[in-house]
């Protein structure tokens, strides 16, 4: 071993450590301090801290990558010595959550001054992320558990930014309510796999012989944290707490939106090498999550609001991740992570030219006989081309299926008008996304440390064919025929999300009912004719 190297590692290990320990400290001295110097002092010093995780970040991959038989630093030595698991997951999570931090600090710098919720935002946002990077680079699954706690506890003061607003706080509630569930669920299966391993250190439990792969422990693990991963990601049927926390600021739902949700996502692939092949677990997700992304996908385009059809996505996409992972498509589900938590902060940021594109699609009354043809070429050419190699496909009869669907809907959207040339340029540029694929595929299959060959049983395969049949059947329905009864049929239930959250909405309007009644009683009277005014984040 290189000392060197090894003192080197430790110093970039150090330095990674130090960062969440740091915006907790620059948290609690912002919630300290009332000097306006001091606090714009501490919003500077918060955006270089994000850069400075992104660099270290960038730095300790170079070196993990440089770790061979000739150059060898120790790194995951080291990292456990400070509680730390340096793999490529952490790396690139961490390098994630840097990168939305940044840039979410920098919007909000703006976008909240002269606001009177900016000085609550400030000390829990960076708590939220602190909590985000310990869960994420943490080798120990009792600390996960705490973080995982922690990202929502913050979270909830940045949901209710605005105490005088009661619908803010009425689906602040709602979450909060679904959020201690998830806990519960992730502690029980936390202990569970300690039971069955002996240990909470992670790299222990992989190293380890499962032994008994199909034993109960592990089995009942994977239903509970698949239903944890259920309940962070909004998926069917409590998915309505994600619609009402619209109520919180831009910066507060980009937040959610692309850096919150998807942990649902990381903790899947975060455990999935504890487990032994496919378990009943794999199949919740797997049934769920597909039947989650196929109802609000076709919700979220009957949705008139910006901000109420970017969560109906943010719910299809997040049902989607999870129907990959329900599959073992791992590499795909993490991609699918990184991809999304970049293009929904995008998204929400610039919600405004959102709400300007999108009158170009007004009056839109269907595909033309040429996109068709299109669409119906890509989707012959793709299926060609993965029946010859279905290494692009991992060998999965379902994912080959969804993968030939992407590129039919990418040349759907080729413009009829445009000259034959050009069609057929950008017809190939369709089928590039096969091989596009496969390449992030082995840029980031190393990440997730261990292979996966997950073998899905014939029910698995039935109902993963017959999720992605009935998408295919919604999106052509409604591209296709869009003024057809049917789609007008399905285009008046939809807006409304089908009813799927009233039962959940009751259940929480209750809860907050009993809670005010309670909190209420002994309170002094107030006059109710008073009236407040509102805060500029109220008449915003």
């Amino acid at each position: 071993m290189n000392p060197i190297a090894t003192v080197v590692a430790e110093l970039a290990l150090l330095g990674w450590l130090l960062v969440p320990l740091s915006l907790l400290l620059l948290a609690a001295y912002a919630n300290w301090t009332s000097n306006p110097r001091k606090l714009a002092h501490c919003w500077t010093a918060a955006k270089s801290l994000f850069v400075a995780l992104m660099a270290i970040t960038g730095f300790i991959g170079l070196m993990l990558l440089a770790d061979g038989p000739g150059f060898t630093t120790g790194l995951p030595d080291i990292g456990a010595q400070f509680g730390l698991f340096p793999s490529g997951l952490a790396l690139w999570m961490s390098m994630l959550v840097g990168f939305i931090g940044w840039v979410i600090i920098r919007y909000a710098d703006d976008y909240l001054r002269g606001d009177p919720g900016r000085a609550r935002f400030f000390p829990w946002f960076l708590i939220t992320l602190a909590s985000v990077l310990v869960l994420v680079l943490t080798n120990h699954l009792l600390v996960l558990v705490g973080a995982w706690v922690g990202v929502s506890l913050s979270f909830h003061h940045l949901l209710t930014l605005y105490p005088q607003r009661a619908a803010a706080n009425a689906a602040a509630l709602q979450k909060f309510i679904i959020s201690r569930v998830g806990d519960v669920c992730v502690l029980s299966a936390v202990l569970l796999l300690h039971h069955h391993y002996g240990t909470f250190y992670l790299p222990e439990m992989m190293a380890a012989d499962g032994g008994a792969g199909h034993s109960l422990a592990l089995q009942s693990a994977s239903v509970l944290l698949a239903i944890a991963a259920l309940l962070k990601c909004a998926q069917l049927p409590v998915h309505g707490w994600l619609l009402r926390v619209m109520e919180a600021p831009t910066p507060v739902s980009a937040l959610l939106h692309a850096g919150i949700i998807n942990l649902g996502g990381f903790l899947w692939l975060r455990l999935y090498p504890v487990f032994d092949g496919f378990t009943p677990g794999h199949g919740v997700l797997l049934v769920v999550g597909g039947v989650t992304a196929v109802v609000a996908a076709l919700v979220m385009m009957t949705q008139s609001s910006v901000k109420h059809s970017l969560a109906w996505s943010t719910s299809a996409q997040m049902g989607f991740m999870l129907f990959e992972i329900g599959l073992g498509a791992y590499t795909l589900a993490f991609l699918h992570l990184l991809a999304h938590s970049l293009y929904k902060a995008h998204s929400f940021l610039a919600s405004s030219r959102t709400v300007v594109a999108s009158h170009s699609l007004a009056g839109y009354a269907g595909v033309e006989r040429v996109q068709v043809i299109n669409g119906v070429l890509a989707a012959v050419v793709a299926a060609v081309i993965l029946s010859a190699v279905p290494a692009l496909a991992e060998g999965k009869l379902v994912l080959g299926t969804l993968l030939v669907l992407a590129c039919t809907a990418a040349a759907l959207g080729i413009p009829a008008w445009v000259k034959a040339p050009v069609r057929a340029s950008l017809l190939l540029c369709t089928l590039m996304l096969l091989p596009l694929y496969s390449l992030l595929h082995a840029l980031l299959s190393p990440a997730l440390g261990s292979t996966s060959n997950l073998v899905l049983p014939l029910a698995a395969q039935v109902a993963g064919l017959a999720i992605v049949a009935a998408l295919a059947a919604g999106s052509l329905m409604i591209l296709l025929k869009p003024q057809s009864r049917i789609s007008q049929a399905l285009h008046h239930y939809c807006c409304e999300g089908l009813g799927l959250d009233l039962p959940l909405n009751r259940i929480s309007a209750a809860l907050a009912r009993k809670t005010n009644s309670l909190s209420l009683r002994g309170a002094k009277p107030t006059n109710l004719n008073k009236v407040t005014p509102l805060s500029s984040g109220e008449r915003s």
